[in-house]
């Protein structure tokens, strides 16, 4: 019962996360990229800080490790990751960047790595990056005369984007805060959102940049509430239960998810690049995580 419980939990996650994509494409219809961003995640960690205080979970960050970590997962996770990712989402459709953005596992061990002395440079991470990368070049489809075109920029946001969570992630595990990955999630939002707000006071967006719809309000209350605190809710649960390797395959369920709504609410096109690219994707994280899917394959039979 409680691995039915947990696979309509996962499927939950990605159907959660995977609706994020068009609904960022529908919001941006109506804010900024970077004010749409903070609106995101500044209602998001009050309502994560909620859980918190609901669930008597230790929330305050008391080492300079934890401080530190906040401020990473805050700037580069939240921030970067996400205002380059809005902000790529103008350009590029729902599908390709889900898929773009199911390189962050890829690119964490990639670079974890490269800075972690614990994680060394090895021939099977090596070619598993590479053939992450050679999934973007097939989604890109690069052209030498053509190297400023619209929808290669915004692809070069996305990849920046998700190489931003990534580079986070990474600087997490050398930090190793004491705090609770859920506490560390809550402060992460709320301050993240800080950044972006004041990011988008920089980039001269403000209230006359915004045009109030329907659509656009319910896109960020779908963010904010269920694409980021339910989501994250469930998040944690799963994590608790059945370890990082089986949730970080939900990395690989959101583009399913992403690109069906794209073709059916925005008539986005499903292109045999993206499939094979999404494909390229995917098998560098097997081929990085060959022997833990194996080693959990043995376990579980």
């Amino acid at each position: 019962m409680s691995r039915r419980r947990d696979l309509a939990l996962f499927v939950a996650l990605s159907v959660a996360w995977g609706l994020s994509f068009p609904a960022i494409r529908a919001g941006l219809g109506s804010f900024p990229p970077l004010l749409f961003a903070a609106l995101r995640f500044g209602v998001a960690g009050v309502l994560l800080f909620g859980y918190l205080f609901g669930t008597g979970t230790d929330w305050w960050p008391r080492t300079r490790a934890d401080v530190a970590a906040v401020a990473a997962a805050a700037a580069f996770v939240v921030a970067f990751g996400n205002g380059l990712l809005f902000s790529g989402q103008r350009i590029v459709p729902s599908g390709i960047a889900s898929i773009l953005y199911a390189l962050i596992p890829v690119l964490t061990t990639g670079l974890a790595a490269a800075l972690l002395p614990r994680e060394p440079i090895t021939p099977r991470r090596l070619v598993g990056v590479g053939f992450g990368f050679l999934g973007v070049g097939v989604i890109a489809r690069p052209d030498p005369s053509n190297l400023l075109a619209a929808e290669l920029f915004g692809i070069v946001l996305v990849v920046a984007a998700a190489a931003s969570v990534a580079f986070g992630s990474v600087l997490l595990r050398r930090l190793t805060p004491t705090l609770e990955i859920e506490a560390l999630t809550s402060w992460a939002m709320l301050v993240g959102g800080g950044f972006l707000a004041v990011g988008s006071a920089l980039a001269g967006e403000g209230l006359a940049d915004v045009t109030p719809t329907p659509v656009g309000v319910v896109a960020v209350v779908y963010l904010a509430v269920f694409a980021s605190a339910l989501a994250y809710a469930i998040y944690f649960a799963l994590l608790d239960r059945v370890g990082p390797l089986e949730i970080n395959l939900v990395s690989y369920a959101v583009p399913v998810v992403a690109t069906a709504a794209g073709v059916i609410l925005f008539g986005e096109a499903l292109t045999t690049g993206m499939v094979v690219g999404f494909g390229l994707i995917a098998g560098g994280f097997v081929i990085i995580k060959g022997g833990v899917i194996a080693a959990e394959l043995r376990g579980s039979s």
